[in-house]
Parts: structure tokens; sequence; C-alpha cells
């Protein structure tokens, strides 16, 4: 996994919260409340990295774009 990924954006990070065997768990946080927003994370029956929202979490288009281009990084590292 290259450290090169950018985990910090302007509302929300991501952090490794768990390390699998083969893949990686990142919780999204907010920057300003530390609230956990999700995770990306594995899975297996697509195949990719994929977004796991907490239940009642409401994203803006920005923070959405923010969760794409973060788990698109991932992925690409993955393969």
């Amino acid at each position: 996994m290259s450290s090169q990924i950018t985990t910090h954006y302007k509302y929300i990070r991501f952090q490794l919260s768990e390390q699998k065997p083969k893949t990686l768990v990142y919780d999204i946080l907010n920057n300003n409340s530390d609230d956990l927003l999700g995770q990306v994370k594995w899975y297996a029956n697509w195949r990719q990295y994929t977004f796991f929202p907490e239940q009642g979490c409401i994203f803006s288009v920005g923070c959405l774009d923010d969760i794409i281009d973060f788990t698109k990084k991932v992925q690409e590292n993955h393969k």
C-alpha cells in the first residue's frame, strides 16, 4: 500500500482502521467533529473497494467526490 494516497480532504479524512490479510479498511471521519461517517473496505462480491456509509449520514456532492477519489486510489493500489 502506497503512502502517497491523499487521506485528508477539506471536510473529511480517511484513517486506516484495520489491516486484513489481503485488504485494508478505512474509516471516514468528519474533520470538525471526528464523527464516523462510514468506511471504505473490500466488497468480495464485486471484487473491489466500496463505500459503506453509516446509517443516517448525509453527504454533499463534494464529499461524495472525495470519497470516490479516495476509493479509486485505494483500488488502483490494490491491483
